[in-house]
């Protein structure tokens, strides 16, 4: 039975990890309430001894202590929060990018094949960093600064109705101002992720072609490529820079322009705008507090607001990327994996629009050794491809002794199938590493089997650390690496091994040993290659690829 694909997104994955961490989440919500709560209290307290002042009485040392008291408590609980919001944020991002390298892991070959592999790389570091941004500068933040905004409008309404009023009037004009300029900067950073994620995607087309680009003399090119789109990013952030500089310093104008008016109202000698504005000294030092307090986290709630918008674009990237189909993974019903013929039954299948096969059968019999031969582009790697389930046929069947390879799973495969490429690819780790693969049901006796079977024991055991020695790029030989695959395909002892031009760019002496070692390995084993030296070294048959017709067979 298959597996069914796990549903979710990001919003599901945080939910699991906040219940995961209750306790670190219930501490970020009450840091954030008593931040807010805590942040009311020393103007009120600094009004009170400044109106006991102007009464001729004392400080109190109380009060004093009081109001000093209040400052230190502001700024614990604002440290808390922002620590308690990084410590959330880091959380939430680490079950995100756990659940999102295992979807990688279970994504079919041909989906990631078609994908960018910048813009994939991107979904996992920018595209998270704004999702944990919607934690620690988004929605908390968001909540408390909108909280602290009301409950200051609040006792601001209860000390100077007249102050409320204007501060009411004032609010929505400073609410649109923010709006447009937010609407221009999350254009500027957009353009500036498109930008770096260009930039991200010709770092590994750089590495791959590095060979091309230094032979052809193409190294002008490529760097007025690069520079075009990191101009793009510089300038995304230029224009994003603009408006972030002129926006605080139009709040600090409107803040002074607010509290001169009040002012300027409060020594007024009418009596009815005096019942609205007239306050006392302490009063007027309370309401200053006050409206320095409002006003920064309204600065602030607007760049939560462009925050959060931000992070919902890299929220949707993500979830797009969540949502892909995964490949069928079928529960295991016997840990023994099907030996026998390997049969193509009326395989038809192509990348895109452009077929590759069409109507293909053939049928390779326990045992026998078969060479794949056709024109460069007719489909003999797409072969490999199929039977080894990393795609799926459009029609037809691929089956070893009788089962679908499509059914069979990932921990019978490679005991079934064993390939040896042509470029080996290296894992981190030592040796031992390199051809056990953590497979646990490869022990070091088994591996050690492997790598005399391969012909590469004796070097391995030169090595300062035998099998435990980290491997590096220098440590083997072109051909060491390739007799190395060898030994990884057959350690697990399987009943198929797929050879893909495993002695190209050999020289001959290197080429013997590889086909010495491959002559070793393939007893008793089915082999189907893809290399005219092996089928002259191997014997066997040939099965022509790309045909009109049903493959033909050619002894």
């Amino acid at each position: 039975m298959r597996r069914k694909d796990k549903q979710g997104g990001v919003f599901a994955a945080v939910r699991s990890a906040a219940a995961a961490h209750k306790l670190l989440s219930a501490a970020t919500l009450l840091s954030a309430a008593a931040s807010v709560l805590v942040s009311l209290l020393p103007p009120l307290l600094l009004g009170n001894i400044v109106d006991g002042l102007t009464g001729g009485a004392p400080v109190m040392l109380t009060a004093a202590l009081l109001y000093f008291a209040s400052l230190v408590l502001e700024g614990v609980f604002n440290s808390a929060q922002e620590t308690l919001l990084e410590m959330f944020g880091q959380r939430m991002t680490h079950a995100l990018r756990s659940e999102m390298s295992v979807k990688l892991t279970r994504l079919p070959a041909a989906t990631l094949a078609s994908q960018d592999p910048g813009q994939v790389a991107a979904r996992f570091s920018g595209d998270v960093d704004t999702v944990e941004a919607l934690f620690t500068s988004g929605v908390i933040s968001m909540a408390a600064d909108a909280c602290r905004i009301l409950s200051i409008l609040a006792v601001i309404a209860g000390k100077n109705p007249g102050l409320a009023l204007v501060l009411l009037a004032v609010l929505p004009v400073l609410a649109l101002f923010t709006r447009y300029v937010q609407k221009r900067m999350l254009a500027a950073q957009l353009e500036n992720r498109q930008a770096v994620a260009a930039i991200s995607g010709q770092v590994p087309e750089t590495l791959h072609t590095i060979r091309t680009i230094h032979a052809l003399g193409l190294e002008t090119y490529m760097e007025r490529r690069y520079d075009r789109r990191i101009s793009k990013s510089y300038a995304a952030v230029e224009k994003n820079n603009f408006y972030d500089a002129i926006y605080s310093p139009v709040v600090l104008v409107l803040d002074a322009v607010v509290v001169g008016v009040v002012m300027l109202l409060s020594a007024s000698g009418s009596g009815r705008i005096l019942d609205l504005f007239g306050m006392s000294v302490g009063t007027s030092v309370t309401i200053i507090g006050y409206i320095s307090r409002i006003f920064s986290p309204i600065e602030s709630l607007g760049m939560e607001i462009q925050t959060i918008q931000s992070a919902m674009a890299g929220v949707r990237r993500i979830d797009s990327f969540l949502a892909q189909p995964e490949r069928e993974i079928y529960e295991e019903q016997t840990t023994e994996c099907p030996r026998g013929d390997v049969e193509f039954s009326h395989v038809t299948f192509g990348y895109g629009e452009r077929a590759v096969l069409t109507d293909l059968s053939f049928v390779v019999r326990a045992g026998e050794q078969v060479t794949l031969v056709g024109r460069t582009g007719a489909g003999k790697s797409t072969v490999f491809r199929l039977l080894l389930g990393l795609y799926r046929p459009e029609k037809g069947r691929v089956t070893i002794g009788g089962v679908d390879v499509s059914r069979i799973t990932d921990r019978q495969r490679r005991r079934c199938i064993g390939c040896v490429e042509q470029h080996f690819a290296r894992v981190p780790g030592t040796v031992l590493d390199q051809i056990t693969l953590g497979d646990e049901g490869i022990n070091r006796e088994m591996a050690e089997q492997a790598g005399q079977l391969a012909g590469l024991d004796a070097a391995i055991r030169t090595l300062p650390q035998g099998y435990d020695t980290p491997c590096t790029d220098d440590i083997f030989s072109q051909g060491e690496w390739q007799l190395l695959s060898i030994a990884r395909a057959a350690a697990a002892d399987p009943a198929v091994l797929l050879l893909d031009e495993i002695t190209a760019n050999l020289d001959a002496e290197t080429e013997a040993r590889v086909l010495e070692a491959l002559d070793r390995a393939s007893k008793g084993r089915t082999v189907l290659s893809i290399s005219h030296r092996v089928y002259k070294s191997l014997g066997g048959r040939t099965i022509r690829i790309g045909a009109s017709k049903e493959a033909e067979n050619a002894c």
